[in-house]
This record gives C-alpha cells, structure tokens and sequence, in this order.
C-alpha cells in the first residue's frame, strides 16, 4: 500500500497543478471575449468619431485613400485607424489574459507590440494632416505663380509639396523609430547630392536656361539708350 501510495503522488500533483490551472484558464477566457466585444465597440466607436468630424475630407485630399486604394485597401484611411484600435484592444487583452496565466514570455512579447501599436496611430495622424499640409502649400505656391504669371508655377508648387512630404515621411518614421538614425543621414546625403548635382548642371550647361528662367520670371526694366549715355556721362 506505501509503494502503491509512493507511485500515486506525481499523479496526485499534476491533478493539483490542473485543478489550480483551470480556474486561471477560464478567468483567461472570459477575459478574450469580454476584450474582443470590447474591441468591436472601440473600432465602431472610432470610425463613427472620425467620420463624425470628417476626418475622411481629409485623407482624401491629403491622397491616402488614394494611395490605399491603389495598393488594393478596400477601406479608407478611417477604416484602417479603426483596425489599429481594434488590434490594440485585443493585444492588450491578450496580454491580460497570459499574465493572469503566467506565460511571462509571450507577455513581454506582447508588451512591446501594444506599445509598438500607438507609435503608428500617431505616424498615420502625422501622415494624414502633413500630407493635407503639404498639398495646401503646393496648391498654394501653383496659385500664386499663375497669379504672377510664372511660367513654371506647376513644378514649383509640386517641388514644394514634395518637399514637405518627404519631411513629413521622416518623422513619421522616427516616430515609428524605424531606421533611426540611417533614415535622416541617407536623406541628407541624397539631398546634398541633388543639390550637387543641380549646381553642377547649371555651373556647366545650364547658364543659358537659368538666365531665361529668372528672365521670365522676374523681367528686368529696359532702360532707354539716352538713359544710358547720361549714366556714362554721369559716371565720368
């Protein structure tokens, strides 16, 4: 009966370690669904915010839903902040649920991803409200060239968007803390080589093209020749 005894304790412990794992597991159930109701409610609720406060004139002007369209995105950028929202829901439940289990690796690993989460919200904020910006100065800067009569009011106006844009990209990222560092140094050493490479063109073959660009667009007063000959006799 003692040896008999002796091989039923493993036996006994696992029933013990399952009897206490039980309650916690189905703690952790509950907590899934109650989480992915929730989550639901948040991503409605958000969509219909935003909607609300016509946040979707904006993407469409700034081009994101245009640029999610083209990349095959049923939704708008709307849809994808409600995604976002419903995603951080129910990482952040998930995590509830497998600390209540114990399962710390998996709850760090989740931990960075729900705090990973808010970084791109705010980058997508960032996206849409810069890209609006930066249509509105280019749209802008064309407006007031036709305005003076600058021949090349359109490639200003874009130059000036583009510019903007690519700013706007860079903190977005930096934000996302991707690329760092890489990121902001290859921008300026493409940077620095555009420039150079604009200088050299016009340093080397673009002397004739630059003068009649400031020419038109800024035409110099032609004076008369009399005026001329009276500045010479002046000057002697």
């Amino acid at each position: 009966m003692e040896s008999f005894g002796i091989h039923l304790e493993p036996l006994r412990a696992i029933l013990f370690q399952i009897g206490a794992f039980l309650p916690r597991l189905l703690i952790a159930l509950v907590v899934v669904v109650a989480g992915w109701l929730l989550a639901k409610l948040a991503r409605f609720t958000v969509e219909k915010a935003l909607r609300a406060i016509n946040f979707p004139v904006l993407t469409e002007r700034a081009g994101l839903d245009n640029f999610l369209r083209q990349g095959g995105t049923l939704g708008d950028t709307t849809n994808l902040f409600g995604l976002l929202v419903y995603w951080l829901v129910i990482l952040a439940t998930l995590l509830i649920a497998f600390n209540g289990l114990g399962l710390t690796y998996i709850t760090d690993l989740l931990t960075r991803v729900v705090w990973f989460v808010p970084n791109v919200f705010v980058a997508l904020l960032i996206l849409a409200f810069g890209a609006y910006f930066a249509r509105f100065v280019g749209d802008t800067v064309t407006t007031y060239g036709r305005n003076i009569k600058l021949q090349d009011a359109v490639f200003l106006g874009k130059l000036a968007q583009y510019a903007i844009l690519i700013f706007v990209v860079l903190i977005a990222l930096d934000q996302m803390k991707v690329g760092g560092d890489i990121v902001r140094e290859s921008f300026l050493v493409i940077l620095a080589g555009v420039v150079f490479a604009l200088a050299l063109a016009f340093g080397l073959g673009g002397k004739d093209w630059a003068a009649e660009r400031i020419e038109s667009w800024w035409p110099r007063e032609r004076k008369d020749p009399l005026e001329h000959m009276e500045e010479r006799k002046f000057r002697r």
